[in-house]
């Protein structure tokens, strides 16, 4: 598994949440209106299992210190909230303040917490979960990947477009309960759902490094 996390920047592991788990963790997220949650950290429930034991240990081979948990989002795709994105990478992290830090650049607010864009290093210190709280496939919007695009570095528009020539996209196609390894530059989209079944995914963030002298990570993020 390590192997393939490296090569192809992604990984399935099938089968890591039992149903009961699966309910516990949608009932700690609340209901949710619309397309989904940020700022899930804030929230004790979400926080326990991002620290878990469970969570942690598919985490800790991949990342060159202890994990932190620094950001969790959730996402409900249904009829009613539907939604494609576009093929991208994940850029940016989630802090307590605005601080001026060399190669920290292109800072914005979200939900009133602060998100930067660090340097490429910081980026490919990273690891996200993502927790499939449904069945997903080509029908509900299951995430599409690039394997292997996370290995260039941060990527313009003009490079994104002549790599989707060269990469196959891949369909990530799961189950209820499996989790998903994604290293945060890897390209990945998602289209529309077909169909009236929700596709909810628990995504979780976890570094592998501290923060320079001055800024510090969101609590609530």
């Amino acid at each position: 598994m390590n192997q393939h996390l490296e090569q192809h920047g992604f990984a399935i592991l099938p089968k890591v949440l039992s149903g009961d788990e699966i309910q516990q963790l949608t009932m700690a997220v609340g209901p949710v209106d619309g397309a989904g949650r940020r700022g899930l950290l804030a929230e004790p429930a979400v926080a326990r299992f991002a620290r878990s034991t469970k969570m942690v240990e598919l985490v800790r081979p991949h990342l060159p210190a202890e994990p932190r948990p620094v950001r969790a989002i959730y996402f409900n795709k249904t009829a009613e909230a539907n939604w494609l994105v576009p093929w991208h990478q994940d850029l940016t992290i989630a802090v307590k303040e605005k601080i001026e830090s060399p190669g920290f650049t292109a800072w914005s607010v979200k939900e009133g917490i602060p998100h930067v864009q660090p340097p490429v290093e910081y980026l490919q210190n990273m690891l996200t979960i993502r927790v499939h709280l449904d069945d997903s496939d080509e029908t509900n919007g299951a995430l599409c990947v690039l394997a292997g695009t996370h290995k260039y570095g941060r990527l313009a528009a003009l490079e994104i477009e002549e790599l989707r020539g060269q990469h196959p996209e891949q369909t990530c196609r799961v189950s209820a309960g499996d989790v998903m390894l994604m290293r945060p530059l890897l390209l990945h989209a998602s289209g529309r759902s077909a169909g009236l079944r929700q596709r909810r995914v628990l995504h979780i963030e976890y570094a592998g490094f501290t923060l320079p002298a001055g800024l510090a990570w969101s609590d609530g993020a």
